[in-house]
């Protein structure tokens, strides 16, 4: 597949490895200069949090892109840290002129799935909103000025799920649906800008430690479906990679603004597939297996469309 991105500046903050990782690697599939940005480099590894130890770094996705087809950059940055941020955007500003695209994949960096929030240590959780939903703020902060005067700017907020259901953690579950609402919130700052803000979730991705987890890789993955059967509805990061390439290529995506879609979802419209060529949808095969669950922008989107956003709530000046 391919779709026309270049000339197109884009960053994608948290792009050491998952969706981050698989999300700039399409973006350059399509010929876009990609920033990938993280804190895991060769010289300075992960050696705290839930990602101690492994082995992916900024400067190979950087790599990876280049190899697509993109031209690959790597920053160190440490998205909760405004100054770091801004000197990054800084830097975009006076090499590139501009920004097309930003993918916000920061990582909350701490799993207390099953831990309830009585138990839970205080200081971890709330690091967790500190990396999952501060440092998105910020960044999107310090891009979107780099975006006015683009012929089309968009901003992704990489979530966890397009339900009400729980998440598994209080913490995680603030993280993962407030990543959503920002996305709601900034489509109706920006929506004069010209630049979407568009919520997106992967379904059950086969990321790098989910592999490890499993003892499979990408060559023998269906194996994991012993451990879980819904293992087998999975999909590679780059699938939700070619669904942000999809968004930026798309010349009517502010219809999208504001709104939250899955990787199988833009699939369907868009045409693209995984790269093995399948076409995976995690929301069907729960609902064949669970039952429907709301959509978190269903209400969202019914009180966007009812006229009342532009009708009634203000306008502030630049």
């Amino acid at each position: 597949m391919s779709r026309n991105l270049k000339g197109m500046v884009a960053v994608v903050a948290g792009a050491t490895r998952g969706a981050g990782r698989g999300i700039a690697c399409m973006l350059g599939e399509s010929g876009a200069t990609v920033y990938c940005t993280g804190r895991s480099t060769r010289a300075t590894p992960a050696t705290e949090g839930y990602f101690a130890g492994r082995p992916e770094t900024i400067e190979e996705t950087a790599e990876m892109v280049t190899a697509r087809g993109g031209a690959g950059l790597f920053a160190r940055v440490d998205h909760t840290q405004p100054e770091q941020v801004k000197a990054l955007f800084h830097r975009i500003q006076k090499e590139q002129g501009g920004l097309d695209v930003l993918v916000n994949d920061i990582s909350e960096g701490d799993s207390m799935m099953g831990t309830t929030f009585w138990k839970a240590p205080i200081d971890r959780g709330l690091a967790m909103l500190k990396h999952g939903i501060h440092s998105h703020i910020v960044t999107s902060h310090f891009a979107a000025p780099l975006m006015f005067g683009r012929a089309t700017g968009l901003i992704v907020e990489m979530g966890d799920g397009d339900g009400f259901g729980y998440r598994g953690n209080l913490f995680h579950d603030l993280v993962k649906t407030s990543v959503i609402r920002l996305a709601f919130a900034m489509a109706y700052e920006l929506r004069k800008r010209n630049i979407a803000a568009i919520a997106l979730t992967p379904g059950y991705m086969r990321t790098e430690s989910v592999l490890d987890h499993f003892g499979v890789t990408e060559q023998n993955w269906r194996e994991g479906a012993k451990k879980d059967p819904n293992f087998l509805a999975s999909e590679t990061p780059f699938y939700a990679g070619r669904a942000v390439a999809a968004l930026a290529a798309d010349p009517n995506v502010m219809k999208k603004t504001g709104r939250i879609f899955t990787s199988g979802d833009l699939a369907a419209e868009y045409g693209f597939t995984d790269i093995d060529g399948s076409r995976p949808h995690l929301g069907r095969h729960f609902e064949k297996q669970y039952g429907v669950i709301p959509r978190c922008d269903d209400g969202f989107y019914a009180y966007w469309s009812s006229g009342y956003l532009t009708a009634a709530l203000p306008d502030w000046p630049d």
